[in-house]
């Protein structure tokens, strides 16, 4: 064990057969903490962590603190921490009361008009940077907004998280599910695999398969929301924009000049990382190397103000949720999933086999992401997705099921407001500002939208990849039909414009 301890190091002993059962057990009561808001969802993460530890000491030789500590996705929770720093200084500025301005001016004064802008603004963002920066980025600028419009914060920011979902799963860099796959199935990784050395996939293979998907959702998914969320996002705040954007300028010029840049050159690297791809340039060196430069360049004697930026009870709660997690996980939950999945594909008709697979990866993936975090889910299931592929018996390509993993991991998490950190992100943001956003709260306009979204991209799957055409264009049209489609609704959904006289402002920036 001290051996262990050093190094970070353990072998799982043998499960018992009660050890499934009990790590749903397990799942479902942290579930019920949340669910039922017994206690706040950083201590029922916590909670979960620490029973699962003992659950697994309790079976045999547990790790120990420096094999647990291994658990923790340093890139999540290192990408957190360096952001929320650069955004607490950046919103010094005055920066997002002046953008919460100008996206009020667009709207015309419409509601739903402006959470369209923000939601798009949100969902483009997220397919090229990441979505949990994002969300870091946007959500106080909506809150920002909500407060000059006298409006509750909390329909704007689900939506966003919703769009935030959905936009980044079109790329290899907007969802962490995404980074997994594209890392872990590129060319380079399989290249010492003879059997799938030629279907190694790439950043442009995400656009050209999973971004027509995600197209074809959004204008569905905006139809549901306006449907979903219609009291807090209809109706119209009119307001003199002149003099909003006199009194909500920027405050200080100096201070955003150097926090601008240094964010422009985070987000560079940021893209830099997805075409470079180095041990020591990852997405979290990058945003706490900007963090500590930023805080170098702004403020080197005074500190302590900055760094209560970062909302350290959602840091503990993604700590909570990854030890929680990884230990189900030894504890044989998530592979009994993988297992069964397996087995079902392997017992369908060869004819039917492929359209078995992607139909129960990407429904699976979706429901599963939706109830455990995507991430350590998409890490467990990218060996299966390869080793269903590796099976001369099945013949399955290994694109599709990729692509299938890749939209129902990063879709289902809209499901619930912990299947995808940028759900946990937005709720601590909008907890700090005094708007808390419960399960349920989530969950009645989340899972819907999940259920659309990932139904629209059934279809687009089955079209794609399971069905064998007579002629390769026949998909191709079909699904471009499917993309003007969607693009149709826009105008629709736009809604006209807003007719009503301004009145004076009301409301002001606390």
């Amino acid at each position: 064990m001290a051996a262990s301890s050093s190094s970070g190091t353990w072998t799982a002993p043998e499960m018992p057969s009660w050890a499934v059962p009990a790590a749903l057990a397990i799942l479902m009561g942290v579930y019920a903490l949340i669910i039922f808001e017994l206690v706040h969802r950083a201590l029922a993460a916590a909670i979960g962590a620490v029973i699962v530890v003992i659950t697994l000491h309790a079976i045999g030789d547990g790790p120990d603190l420096g094999t647990v500590v291994t658990w923790i996705d340093e890139e999540t929770v290192g990408l957190l921490i360096g952001m929320m720093v650069i955004v607490d200084i950046l919103g010094r500025t005055g920066i997002f009361e002046w953008a919460a301005v100008q996206a009020y001016a667009f709207s015309g004064g419409s509601i739903w008009r402006l959470s369209i802008i923000l939601c798009t603004i949100t969902a483009v963002f997220s397919a090229f940077l990441d979505n949990v920066t994002t969300i870091l980025l946007i959500v106080p600028v909506t809150i920002q907004i909500a407060k000059v419009l006298g409006i509750e914060p909390i329909p704007l920011i689900i939506a966003e998280v919703m769009f935030s979902n959905i936009g980044g799963a079109a790329t290899q860099i907007g969802d962490p599910p995404n980074i997994i796959i594209g890392a872990q199935l590129s060319t380079q990784a399989l290249s010492s695999n003879p059997m799938l050395a030629d279907q190694g996939i790439s950043f442009i293979d995400f656009i050209i398969h999973v971004g027509p998907a995600v197209v074809i959702a959004m204008a569905p998914s905006f139809w549901l929301l306006k449907k979903l969320e219609n009291e807090g996002l209809s109706g119209e705040r009119h307001r003199n924009v002149d003099l909003l954007k006199l009194r909500y300028g920027i405050k200080d010029v100096e201070l955003l000049k150097k926090s601008g840049a240094i964010l422009a050159l985070v987000i560079l690297a940021f893209f830099a990382h997805s075409s470079f791809h180095h041990d020591l340039l990852t997405v979290a060196t990058i945003a706490i190397g900007g963090a500590v430069l930023m805080l170098l360049v702004t403020s080197p004697h005074h500190v302590e103000e900055q760094l209560d930026g970062v909302e350290w009870t959602t840091i503990i709660f993604f700590v909570g949720l990854f030890i929680m997690i990884h230990g189900l996980e030894y504890m044989g939950l998530i592979n009994a999933i993988a297992e069964g999945i397996s087995d079902t594909i392997s017992q369908a008709d060869a004819d039917n086999r492929l359209m078995v697979a992607v139909l129960l990866l990407l429904w699976v993936s979706a429901i599963a992401s939706a109830f455990i975090d995507n991430i350590p889910y998409t890490a467990t299931m990218v060996p299966v997705v390869i080793s269903l592929a590796e099976n001369p018996e099945l013949g399955l390509a290994l694109g599709p099921l990729a692509w299938a993993l890749a939209l129902g991991a990063c879709l289902g998490g809209n499901g619930t407001i912990i299947g995808a950190s940028a759900n946990v992100v937005a709720a601590g943001l909008a907890e700090e500002a005094g708007h808390d956003i419960s399960f349920n709260r989530f969950f009645k306009t989340g899972f819907p939208i999940m259920l659309l979204s990932v139904f629209l991209a059934t279809i687009y799957c089955v079209v794609r990849y399971a069905i064998e055409w007579s002629n390769n264009w026949i998909p191709m049209v079909i699904i471009v039909v499917m993309m003007v489609a969607s693009l149709s609704l826009t105008p629709m959904i736009y809604g006209p414009s807003p007719s009503r006289p301004y009145n004076p402002p009301e409301m002001e920036l606390e």
